[in-house]
């Protein structure tokens, strides 16, 4: 039996497994199962502790989505590592190494966590995209409602569109469709946003490998910063998801993102792997 946490960050949940003591028999069957929520334990990612790579780096973090495949960000998943990591060490800052590099993260006021996500990406074969394209505005990129979006990359690959209303977009019908669009080589997420007040959007989300979830700090990141490249907002943004919201600031002096909001643990067990 390995013990694992359960945690989410507004909604958007996780199974932890630590395998910085000794590795950990997983592949993509043993992960599919963990994540099935009515056999496993259910999660939209298992993250995995390891031992860091980089020296300066308090643990490297590992990530999978619930098919099997892995994911190069997840920010939502990086709060709650980092607040274990926090817990662990008694300390007000952590470093995450994670395959995009090393993650800083703090503690923020009311209990929250800030992690700086690094530099959004923007040129197209950074997202990365199939092919030279203006990454402002996929004209090529079009199902019904959700036209000419904007391609960012944090890690991950993200198709965002911003549209009147995203309470009215067939997300569950128009996101796997996106996903699987030929210019992503690697797939996509998808985000839909609309603009609420100022500086505020209404986000939802179709993570790529998973479906529909409650929140997504990646996504949450690629929404704002190309929400500030669209002219819509300042770069202080607030994303009203369907798990809570976030709170977005893509910093000038650097193009660093950097993500707050809250973290929780459920419960904690042991599964069989």
């Amino acid at each position: 039996m390995v013990a694992f946490i359960k945690m989410h960050g507004l909604g958007n949940d996780f199974v932890v497994l630590d395998a910085r003591h000794g590795a950990l028999a997983l592949d993509d069957a043993v992960v599919r199962r963990l994540g099935d929520r009515r056999r496993g334990v259910g999660f939209d990612q298992l993250l995995v502790l390891e031992p860091a790579q980089n020296p300066d780096a308090d643990l490297f973090m590992r990530i999978y989505n619930p098919d099997g495949s892995e994911s190069g960000a997840c920010g939502n998943g990086t709060r709650c590592v980092a607040a274990l990591a926090l817990d662990e060490s008694g300390r007000e800052a952590s470093v995450i190494e994670t395959r995009r590099g090393l993650l800083h993260a703090h503690v923020a006021e009311q209990g929250r966590v800030t992690v700086d996500m690094g530099a959004a990406l923007t040129a197209w074969d950074d997202v990365p995209l199939g092919e030279p394209c203006d990454t402002l505005s996929l004209d090529a990129v079009a199902e019904g409602p959700l036209q000419s979006p904007t391609a960012i990359g944090m890690g991950n690959p993200h198709c965002v569109f911003f549209v009147p209303d995203a309470e009215a977009i067939a997300l569950e019908t128009l996101g796997p469709k996106i996903e699987h669009h030929p210019l992503f080589p690697a797939r996509t997420n998808v985000e839909v946003a609309s603009l609420t007040g100022p500086d505020r959007l209404r986000l939802r989300v179709w993570e790529r490998g998973v479906g529909i979830t409650e929140a997504c700090g990646s996504g949450a990141c690629a929404t704002a910063v190309a929400a500030v490249r669209r002219g819509l907002t300042g770069r202080q943004v607030s994303l009203d998801l369907d798990g809570g919201r976030l709170e977005i600031e893509w910093r000038e002096r650097d193009g660093h993102v950097l993500m707050t909001g809250p973290v929780a643990t459920s419960f904690a067990g042991e599964v069989s792997l």
